[in-house]
């Protein structure tokens, strides 16, 4: 990643929940990534990868019985992982936070907008009322909700999709945060709201220079939004690059994958082409490599041993036996043709 400084390094994470039966199932299983000041990094794959649980556990959201296992969050140098609640506290909304999937769920129907919002200025700033609602009504103009001073006053239930998750964007971005995680920030909006929030979030990002984790399934939003990309599959990163790499010459057969099932304009294609098989349920993991059971190019190797995130590049990283000396499979396999 070159001589960038980075704001945030997540090393070996491991995040878990324990069943009433003793069993553990590993949501998070040895995920490293880093943040660079002010940039963007999109993280991807499909539902049940770890995206949504990596996110919380940056944050320190998991709830019993999860918790956090091993590995290090290291912000601005300091290990999060370690840290009491009530030092998170600090953190959360005020130097780290997060917009949340589905704002008609992560809103409290019983407040109005102006008071959660407000809230984070009482906690945070320790700012009376009158200041509180000042700040407020600067916060819903900046993420061009109309007649802000009406809309304090209105509950959530009373506002449309996109405006909900532009409210969510107030509370996450009203106390000036250095990173912001924005967790599906698109889902369920139409096609012309998503362009416009995903534009307000990079507007906001250039004003306030902010760091970004961008957790998607779609990589349109990737494209579009994000200077680096980490694919995840079943817990862990299976590739890792800047995404104009990502894009041109993906690697992994997983990233591969993804990318060929999404329609191209600019090659003849008569239908979309999936990747074979399902995500593997979270409790019966492959013994190899996770991906093995779905990959046209899987050897007896991928299927009994787990390969390793390796440096490839400047700056690239990828899970794959196919990449490593130890390959034994078709020495003249080509994973991507663009």
């Amino acid at each position: 990643m070159g001589k960038e400084e980075n704001i945030l390094s997540v090393k070996d994470l491991q995040t878990s929940f324990f069943i009433d039966d003793g069993s553990e199932v590993k949501a998070v299983d040895g995920v490293t990534f880093d943040v660079p000041k002010g940039k963007t990094i999109g993280i991807v794959g499909e539902s049940g990868s770890g995206k949504s649980i990596t996110a919380l556990s940056i944050l320190k959201l998991i709830d019993n019985p999860g918790k956090i296992k091993g590995g290090q969050i290291l912000y601005k140098g300091d290990n999060l992982v370690d840290y009491n609640e009530r030092k998170m506290r600090k953190i959360r909304g005020n130097q780290i936070s997060m917009i949340f999937q589905e704002p008609m769920t992560s809103l409290n129907p019983t407040y109005t907008v102006g008071e959660q919002i407000s809230e984070s200025y009482k906690i945070h700033q320790g700012l009376g009322k009158k200041e509180s609602k000042r700040k407020v009504i600067e916060m819903l103009k900046l993420v061009g909700i109309p007649s802000p001073e009406k809309r304090i006053d209105q509950y959530p239930f009373e506002l449309s999709g996109g405006m909900r998750q532009r409210v969510m964007i107030a509370m996450a971005l009203a106390c000036r945060p250095e990173m912001l995680i924005a967790d599906e920030p698109t889902t369920a909006l139409d096609v012309t709201i998503q362009a416009q929030i995903l534009e307000l979030i990079k507007e906001l990002q250039d004003e306030l220079g902010m760091s970004v984790i961008m957790i998607t399934h779609d990589l349109g939003v990737v494209a579009e939004t994000c200077d680096y990309v980490a694919v995840m599959y079943c817990g862990k990163v299976v590739e890792y690059a800047d995404v104009r790499t990502l894009f041109k010459n993906p690697r992994h057969p997983y990233t591969v994958g993804l990318l060929n099932s999404l329609p191209r304009s600019d090659v003849d294609q008569e239908e979309l082409i999936p990747i074979k098989g399902t995500v593997p349920s979270p409790d019966e993991m492959p013994t190899g490599c996770r991906f093995a059971p779905r990959c046209p190019f899987a050897t007896e190797k991928c299927h009994n041993e787990l390969p390793e995130l390796e440096q490839i590049g400047l700056g690239e990283q990828i899970r794959c036996w196919i990449y490593t000396d130890e390959w034994t499979g078709d020495p003249e396999v080509k994973v991507y043709e663009p």
